[in-house]
């Protein structure tokens, strides 16, 4: 029960400071004097964040345990929210996104072998918990996030979601003073070993490139399509609302996606599928972004189903919780770190072009790369299995260690 609650809210807390945040830019930007560059750089901080500390993450778990892990990132999470809603200057105002961003990106990677360790046998049905919550979270946010601060004034409205991750933290809490460090304790293997199997596996490097397309997709919109609606004589509110419908559109996806990835041999279909929808989307965007609007948001939505794809593969082509974990973090740690560029690079375009339509068309050229990808991801074969077998040297390594 503890699990299922800790996990419950720990992925309602995943998206929050990233969505909830991004609406208000241009209202933050006014009253502390930045702009679209500024603006840019803290839409990369999630993928920057989340790929620097979830690569972290797995030689944190090995030392501290599951459970601690998420403990002390949601901690961090929760405390850092609040210093970002009093943060007085820019460059505090980036140090807190930072801290809360490392929090989150942790939990990102153990929360996917915590549903692998404590829920096994309903693997699909963990999996589509954790990612719907993270998508009603999502969703929600940037619903609430101008509308509070109009309401009473941005700080009000990113502080508020320090409350649900303290309360998340406490959770974790108390089920880990509960559990011993080694609850989920791996099998007598080096770091290092299990790096080398993993870097070697086409299976792993499928999924982090099918991941970070999809990243570098996800965070151009949730950072750039406000600016792109406003631009082309939308509102802010707008912008906003169409961010929330996108974001629905996981709900759906975390329900039923997961269930088709344990069921289907090859769900490569689905990848074939979600790319197809997210260059309809794009291309909308550029040729009408006011007039069919909902259709080009909601194309999106669907486009990026290849994220719970992804992670339930993570659990789907691992053999245990620790390895899923390794390759948890290997994944969402190359994945994020390539996809940081994405809302950085764009708002350069923008600004180098004086439109959003190359920005656009590179967003739609992601989906060549993460189809490509998205073979060798989905391809029936354990990640353990798929990695080549040592060579004499390896052996001759471990041998002498």
């Amino acid at each position: 029960m503890w699990a299922w609650l800790a996990i419950a809210l720990t992925a309602v807390n995943l998206r929050t400071a990233v969505t909830g945040f991004t609406p208000l830019l241009e209202i933050i930007g006014a009253d502390l004097g930045f702009g679209v560059t500024l603006s840019g750089l803290l839409g990369t901080v999630p993928a920057v964040s989340f790929g620097i500390f979830g690569f972290l993450a797995p030689a944190v778990t090995r030392k501290f345990g599951l459970e601690r892990t998420a403990t002390v990132a949601l901690g961090l999470t929760a405390l850092s929210l609040l210093m970002r809603a009093f943060s007085p200057t820019p460059v505090l105002l980036v140090l807190s996104t930072v801290l809360a961003l490392a929090g989150i990106g942790a939990a990102n990677v153990v929360v996917v072998p915590l549903v692998k360790a404590w829920f096994a046998d309903r693997l699909a049905l963990g999996t589509s918990l954790y990612l719907i919550l993270m998508q009603a979270g999502q969703f929600i946010a940037p619903l609430l996030a101008v509308p509070v601060a109009e309401a009473a004034t941005w700080r009000f409205s990113v502080g508020i979601w320090a409350g649900p991750a303290a309360v998340a933290g406490v959770v974790w809490l108390i089920l880990a003073v509960r559990l011993p460090a080694d609850h989920h304790a791996p099998a007598a293997v080096t770091a290092t070993d299990a790096g080398r199997r993993i870097s070697r596996s086409p299976t792993v490097w499928g999924l982090v490139i099918l991941f970070a397309m999809i990243s570098l997709s996800n965070y151009g919109i949730i950072t750039w399509v406000p600016a792109v609606l406003t631009d082309a004589g939308g509102s802010a509110a707008l912008g906003g609302s169409m961010v929330a419908l996108y974001s629905a559109w996981g709900m759906l996806a975390a329900l039923v996606v997961p269930h088709l990835a344990t069921r289907m041999t090859n769900p490569f279909i689905v990848v074939v599928g979600c790319a197809i929808f997210l260059v309809a989307g794009y291309l909308g965007l550029l040729l009408s972004p006011l007039d069919g609007t909902l259709m080009w948001m909601c194309a999106l939505g669907i486009g990026v189903s290849t994220f719970p794809l992804c992670m339930t593969l993570i659990n789907r082509r691992t053999k245990s919780p620790q390895t899923a974990s390794a390759v948890s973090g290997f994944v969402q740690g190359i994945g994020y770190g390539l996809a940081c560029l994405g809302p950085i690079g764009l708002g350069l375009l923008r600004e180098a072009t004086g439109s959003w339509s190359v920005s656009l068309l590179v967003l739609a050229a992601t989906a060549v790369p993460g189809v490509i990808a998205g073979w060798f991801a989905c391809r029936p074969r354990f990640v353990e299995d798929s990695a080549p077998q040592p060579t004499k040297r390896d052996a001759d390594q471990q041998s002498r260690r």
